[in-house]
C-alpha cells in the first residue's frame, strides 16, 4: 500500500510543478507564476537539398557489321576479287544522364527561447 500512496504523490506533486500555459496565465508562456521568463516554442523546419547523380542511360557496346566481298571485272570474260568478305565493328560509347533527387539533410526541430512576459500579472 505504501508503494501505490508514494506513487500518487509523485504523481501529484510532478502536475502541479509542470508548468502549463494555462498556469503562467499567459499564452505559449512556459514559466510557472510569477512569470519571470517566459519561454516561446519555435520550431525550425526540415532541410532539403537537391542531389545530383550521374546515372548511365544506355550502355555502350560493339556492333558488328558484315562487309561483302568486292569483285571487278578486268577483262569482258574475267572477275577477280578486290577486296574479301569481312567484319567492321562500330563501337557505341555509354550514353550518361543526371538525374535529381530530393533527400531531408535535418528533420523537423523545436526549441524553447525567452521572450518578454506578456503575462497579466508579470510587470513586463
Amino acid at each position: 500500500m505504501s508503494r501505490v500512496f508514494a506513487a500518487l504523490i509523485a504523481s501529484a506533486v510532478a502536475a502541479v510543478a509542470l508548468p502549463t500555459a494555462a498556469s503562467a496565465g499567459c499564452y505559449n508562456c512556459y514559466a510557472p507564476p510569477p512569470c519571470v521568463t517566459c519561454y516561446q516554442q519555435q520550431v525550425i523546419p526540415p532541410q532539403y537539398r537537391t542531389v545530383q547523380e550521374t546515372v548511365v542511360v544506355s550502355p555502350g557496346g560493339v556492333i558488328a557489321h558484315r562487309t561483302p566481298a568486292q569483285y571487278r571485272t578486268v577483262m569482258v570474260p574475267q572477275t577477280v576479287m578486290v577486296a574479301p568478305e569481312g567484319v567492321e565493328y562500330e563501337r557505341i560509347a555509354p550514353q550518361y544522364g543526371v538525374r535529381e533527387r530530393v533527400e531531408m539533410v535535418a528533420p523537423a526541430r523545436a526549441y524553447y527561447v525567452p521572450v518578454r512576459s506578456r503575462c497579466g500579472h508579470c510587470e513586463y
